[in-house]
Protein backbone atom coordinates (compact mmCIF):
# COMPACT_ATOMS: atom_id res chain seq x y z
CA UNK A 1 0.00 0.00 0.00
CA UNK A 2 1.20 3.62 -0.68
CA UNK A 3 1.75 6.25 1.64
CA UNK A 4 -1.71 7.86 2.91
CA UNK A 5 -2.69 10.94 1.60
CA UNK A 6 -2.81 14.25 4.18
CA UNK A 7 -3.57 17.28 4.03
CA UNK A 8 -5.84 20.27 5.81
CA UNK A 9 -7.09 23.84 5.99
CA UNK A 10 -4.07 27.02 6.31
CA UNK A 11 -4.45 27.16 9.97
CA UNK A 12 -4.30 23.24 10.76
CA UNK A 13 -7.74 23.20 12.68
CA UNK A 14 -9.20 20.78 9.64
CA UNK A 15 -6.85 17.61 8.39
CA UNK A 16 -7.96 14.63 6.74
CA UNK A 17 -5.79 11.65 5.77
CA UNK A 18 -7.00 8.78 2.91
CA UNK A 19 -5.69 5.17 3.02
CA UNK A 20 -6.19 4.72 -0.91
CA UNK A 21 -5.27 5.71 -4.10
CA UNK A 22 -7.18 8.71 -6.12
CA UNK A 23 -9.51 7.24 -9.27
CA UNK A 24 -8.69 11.09 -11.08
CA UNK A 25 -6.92 13.45 -10.28
CA UNK A 26 -8.53 16.91 -12.63
CA UNK A 27 -8.93 20.14 -13.29
CA UNK A 28 -12.41 21.83 -13.12
CA UNK A 29 -13.44 25.04 -15.13
CA UNK A 30 -17.09 24.97 -13.56
CA UNK A 31 -18.51 28.41 -12.22
CA UNK A 32 -18.67 27.02 -8.37
CA UNK A 33 -14.66 25.72 -8.69
CA UNK A 34 -14.39 29.13 -9.94
CA UNK A 35 -15.55 30.82 -7.23
CA UNK A 36 -14.33 28.69 -4.45
CA UNK A 37 -10.62 28.92 -5.76
CA UNK A 38 -10.63 32.49 -6.50
CA UNK A 39 -9.22 31.85 -9.89
CA UNK A 40 -9.74 30.06 -13.38
CA UNK A 41 -10.64 26.49 -12.13
CA UNK A 42 -9.68 24.24 -8.86
CA UNK A 43 -7.65 20.94 -8.70
CA UNK A 44 -9.07 17.79 -7.15
CA UNK A 45 -8.11 14.04 -6.21
CA UNK A 46 -11.38 11.49 -6.02
CA UNK A 47 -11.06 9.01 -3.86
CA UNK A 48 -14.09 6.42 -3.95
CA UNK A 49 -14.66 3.51 -1.38
CA UNK A 50 -11.31 4.78 0.65
CA UNK A 51 -10.50 4.84 4.34
CA UNK A 52 -11.08 9.01 5.13
CA UNK A 53 -10.24 10.42 8.50
CA UNK A 54 -11.29 13.97 9.48
CA UNK A 55 -9.96 15.46 11.89
CA UNK A 56 -11.66 19.04 13.09
CA UNK A 57 -14.87 20.82 12.37
CA UNK A 58 -15.33 21.97 9.02
CA UNK A 59 -18.01 24.41 7.83
CA UNK A 60 -20.09 22.76 4.50
CA UNK A 61 -21.97 24.60 2.04
CA UNK A 62 -24.28 22.30 0.10
CA UNK A 63 -25.51 22.83 -3.09
CA UNK A 64 -26.80 20.83 -6.25
CA UNK A 65 -24.98 20.09 -9.39
CA UNK A 66 -26.60 20.02 -12.67
CA UNK A 67 -27.84 16.71 -12.38
CA UNK A 68 -28.93 17.19 -8.66
CA UNK A 69 -26.27 16.06 -7.53
CA UNK A 70 -25.60 17.39 -3.93
CA UNK A 71 -21.87 18.40 -3.16
CA UNK A 72 -20.78 19.44 0.38
CA UNK A 73 -18.01 22.12 -0.03
CA UNK A 74 -15.77 21.77 3.23
CA UNK A 75 -14.01 24.71 4.49
CA UNK A 76 -12.03 25.96 7.60
CA UNK A 77 -14.49 27.80 9.72
CA UNK A 78 -11.36 29.91 10.99
CA UNK A 79 -9.15 30.20 8.08
CA UNK A 80 -11.77 29.95 4.95
CA UNK A 81 -9.50 27.31 3.21
CA UNK A 82 -11.43 25.19 1.28
CA UNK A 83 -10.48 21.37 2.07
CA UNK A 84 -12.52 18.67 0.41
CA UNK A 85 -15.68 18.18 -1.44
CA UNK A 86 -18.36 15.42 0.36
CA UNK A 87 -21.53 13.96 -1.15
CA UNK A 88 -24.21 13.51 0.59
CA UNK A 89 -26.17 10.67 -1.13
CA UNK A 90 -22.76 9.37 -2.14
CA UNK A 91 -20.46 8.52 1.37
CA UNK A 92 -18.19 6.11 -0.26
CA UNK A 93 -16.96 9.67 -2.28
CA UNK A 94 -14.08 11.77 -0.97
CA UNK A 95 -12.58 14.38 -3.11
CA UNK A 96 -9.54 16.58 -1.32
CA UNK A 97 -8.55 19.78 -2.81
CA UNK A 98 -4.76 19.63 -4.10
CA UNK A 99 -3.92 22.90 -2.49
CA UNK A 100 -4.59 21.21 0.47
CA UNK A 101 -2.16 18.25 0.72
CA UNK A 102 0.21 18.35 2.90
CA UNK A 103 2.39 17.27 -0.30
CA UNK A 104 0.99 18.99 -3.44
CA UNK A 105 3.52 17.60 -5.26
CA UNK A 106 1.19 14.40 -5.33
CA UNK A 107 -0.95 15.96 -7.83
CA UNK A 108 -1.23 15.24 -11.08
CA UNK A 109 -4.21 15.99 -13.31
CA UNK A 110 -5.25 13.18 -15.50
CA UNK A 111 -7.79 15.83 -17.15
CA UNK A 112 -10.19 19.26 -17.51
CA UNK A 113 -13.65 19.25 -16.81
CA UNK A 114 -16.20 21.97 -17.38
CA UNK A 115 -13.90 23.22 -20.12
CA UNK A 116 -17.34 25.16 -21.37
CA UNK A 117 -17.24 27.11 -18.29
CA UNK A 118 -13.37 27.61 -19.12
CA UNK A 119 -11.86 31.42 -19.32
CA UNK A 120 -8.99 32.10 -21.69
CA UNK A 121 -7.00 33.42 -19.50
CA UNK A 122 -6.70 30.38 -17.41
CA UNK A 123 -4.08 28.41 -19.10
CA UNK A 124 -3.85 24.24 -18.26
CA UNK A 125 -1.81 21.72 -19.62
CA UNK A 126 -2.97 21.65 -23.67
CA UNK A 127 -2.08 18.12 -23.36
CA UNK A 128 -4.46 17.23 -20.91
CA UNK A 129 -8.23 15.41 -22.32
CA UNK A 130 -10.87 18.13 -22.06
CA UNK A 131 -14.82 17.52 -21.87
CA UNK A 132 -17.05 20.14 -21.68
CA UNK A 133 -18.70 19.38 -18.78
CA UNK A 134 -18.54 16.00 -16.88
CA UNK A 135 -16.83 12.73 -18.48
CA UNK A 136 -17.87 9.85 -18.95
CA UNK A 137 -17.96 7.19 -16.11
CA UNK A 138 -15.18 5.51 -16.28
CA UNK A 139 -16.08 1.61 -18.54
CA UNK A 140 -16.28 -0.99 -16.32
CA UNK A 141 -15.07 -4.36 -17.32
CA UNK A 142 -17.79 -7.24 -17.71
CA UNK A 143 -15.75 -9.83 -18.77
Amino acid sequence: MTEPYTGGCACGAVRYEVSGEPMMMNDCQCRNCQRESGTGHSSHLTFVGAPVQVTGEASLRTTAGEEGTRKSRAFCPTCGAPVFIAFPDMPEVFVASAGSLDDPARYKPQLVMWTAAGHAWDHIDPALPRFEKMPPPPQQDVT
